[in-house]
């Protein structure tokens, strides 16, 4: 505890001193929190990179893919066996590109 001094002007001095101290520490830990908020934010933007695209592409895409989702549900439900044949087709055409894609690397 402090032993209190006769002097009013050099505790009010010392106590003002502490208070700009205390202000200056603050302000120094709060702008190091903001640089790191934005350090972080940084590195999520580029670590979300790729799944934004893939959001924004589908985006784009999203009302032709919808029109030939309809016209393949239309055209299962007339003829359920062509529709099969294409599918399986298209799915082994998929496969055969990964396996390939895979064994060029």
């Amino acid at each position: 505890m402090r032993t209190p001094t006769t002097n009013i002007a050099v505790r009010q001095d010392t106590d003002m001193a502490s208070i700009a101290a205390r202000k200056a520490l603050l302000e120094a830990r709060i702008e190091q929190q903001r640089i790191d908020v934005l350090v972080d934010a940084e590195r999520w933007r580029h670590a979300t990179q790729k799944i934004d695209a893939l959001y924004h592409a589908a985006k784009r895409w999203k009302a032709p893919i919808y029109g030939f989702a309809g016209v393949f549900a239309w055209q299962s439900l007339r003829r359920p066996k062509g529709f099969r044949q294409f599918a399986g087709r298209a799915f082994g055409l998929v496969m055969m590109a990964r396996r390939l894609r895979r064994l060029i690397k």
